[in-house]
């Protein structure tokens, strides 16, 4: 893969590491089949591992498509609906609740409706608000550019229009593309055998195995799935349908498997014991480079569930007998100076632990949080880094910010923390308010990972021997990156080939 790529995939990584649980719950041995394979024969063989399922019959009752539901789509009792942002009680396990509908994100009049396991397959069933289930109608997943007018929908959560090149599409919001990215490129492989028909199937789709997505869609989806890494949510869904059909979603498993198959990766052999996971995996033979350089958490929590040995510290309390920050089992840490109905300035940080980056050469911080009552959040509330030999705070920059206006939860993206390798840290949520606008600001999770520098290299080798780029070789820059093609790469690469290890500039 391209260094620009690996690079790309190190967001993913970060995303995976934040939310993922403990237990690993991918099946030891489960994708062997995919090791040495690439491109169309990889695809093909994803499509062996998970073309069979044990699905639900499709509806209300037990043991059906709402008895699934409940496991798979259920948040502390309510509906979790992608395609809207309605909040819908469950009712007994296998009711439908009111105002909900079955959707098939991949829809089923793309193989002629036919009751087929694609039918009532879970990966591709969402629950759904009822009119965006009517305005999303059987168009495919792409980019909506009109923004009004006739055929024009749009709740906040999904749009429906048409696309720059005139056609029909639906797109759903950022915090769903890679999801919905994920689960149409499994439905691509895992039913690439099927027929597809009709006018609004072959915008996406063309027939046959590979590559099933047509260019502008698998390269879209590549897109929207590194922008929207994968959730906890995610992964813990699919754990839940495995244990219901007894087939995963590999493009939840392994992030990167797109690139293998679509991307810029289909030229390399992808080994599922190397690769990137969204949860660890055991394969049966796979072994990994001790030479590779591993992303690895240093400080991670849930606050949902833990306080992640916060500490908070109020310079200015909104009143006496209360602080800025609290944290409760719903939201994690909640800032606000809103007290009993009256808004007061304030001025407080959310500390963590001090994290130890004393033996990594990059690190990266992630986490999630919602944002109301401030149209521009960064105007009163950052994030704060404190280096503890010297005490200097810097606020860090590029954090991606909500709208300000509503209790939706999104990534802050990767935040760069390079700068602060080598040193020990803590890292700080600060509050501000006034009398007159007061923010409730909400941290869900937090992810610091970093990367060591790579101790299998060796030391370079002195010989009159000739560097053989024509020759198999492994290449890593001076960060301990891996570097898959040296025509890519510009300055200075360590490179292996035949037990013999070279120091070469590139220019």
């Amino acid at each position: 893969m391209k260094l620009k790529n690996f690079r790309l995939l190190t967001v993913v990584i970060l995303g995976a590491i934040a939310n993922i649980n403990a237990l690993a719950q991918i099946p030891a041995g489960y994708y062997d089949g995919l090791k040495g394979k690439k491109g169309a024969e990889l695809k093909t063989a994803v499509h062996n591992i998970i073309k069979k399922a044990k699905v639900l019959d499709y509806g209300p009752g037990k043991g059906a498509t709402w008895w699934g539901f409940y496991t798979t789509d259920n948040d502390n009792g309510y509906v979790i609906d992608r395609y809207s942002n309605n909040k819908v009680k469950f009712g007994a396990q296998g009711e439908a609740p009111g105002g909900l509908n079955i959707e098939h994100s991949f829809p089923k009049s793309w193989w002629d409706g036919a009751k087929t396991q694609a039918y009532k397959d879970l990966f591709n069933l969402m629950p759904s608000d009822r009119k965006a289930n009517s305005s999303k109608s059987n168009y495919g997943m792409g980019v909506v550019t009109q923004t009004s007018g006739k055929g024009y929908f749009n709740n906040e959560c999904i749009k429906v229009g048409t696309g720059a090149d005139g056609k029909k599409y639906w797109q759903p919001s950022d915090q769903w593309k890679g999801d919905f990215s994920r689960a149409y490129m499994y439905m691509a492989t895992a039913y690439q055998d099927y027929k597809w028909s009709g006018e609004q199937a072959l915008i996406s789709l063309q027939q046959g195995d590979y590559p099933t997505l047509k260019e502008w869609a698998s390269q879209l989806y590549i897109k929207w799935g590194k922008l929207d890494p994968v959730s906890q949510l995610e992964v813990k869904r699919n754990n839940a349908v495995y244990k219901i059909q007894g087939n995963r979603n590999p493009f939840i498993d392994f992030p990167n498997l797109p690139d293998y198959i679509w991307g810029d990766s289909v030229n390399y052999a992808f080994d599922p014991a190397k690769t990137v996971t969204s949860e660890s995996y055991t394969g049966g033979s796979g072994t990994t480079d001790p030479t590779d350089p591993t992303e690895e958490t240093i400080y991670t929590a849930n606050f949902k569930s833990t306080d992640g040995s916060c500490t908070v510290k109020d310079d200015v309390a909104p009143t006496q007998d209360d602080s800025v920050w609290k944290r409760n089992n719903k939201y994690g840490w909640v800032g606000t100076a809103y007290i009993n109905g009256t808004r007061h300035a304030a001025d407080s940080r959310l500390f963590t632990p001090v994290i130890d980056l004393t033996d990594y050469t990059s690190a990266k911080l992630l986490f999630k949080h919602a944002v109301n009552f401030l149209s521009n959040p960064s105007s009163m509330l950052s994030v704060e880094v404190t280096d503890e030999e010297t005490k200097t705070t810097t606020k860090l920059d590029g954090i991606t910010w909500p709208k300000g206006n509503s209790w939706t939860f999104n990534e802050s993206g990767d935040v760069d923390l390079t700068a602060f390798a080598g040193k020990r840290i803590t890292i700080s949520f600060h509050y501000t308010s006034n009398e007159s606008v007061n923010a409730t600001w909400e941290i869900m999770d937090i992810a610091v990972t970093g990367t060591k520098a790579i101790s299998g290299i060796g030391s370079v080798t002195a010989t009159t021997v000739a560097f053989n780029p024509a020759m198999p070789y492994t290449a890593y820059d001076i960060a301990g990156h891996r570097i898959t093609s040296l025509n890519n790469h510009k300055g200075i690469a360590l490179v292996k080939q035949n037990g013999k290890t070279f120091k070469i500039m590139c220019k």
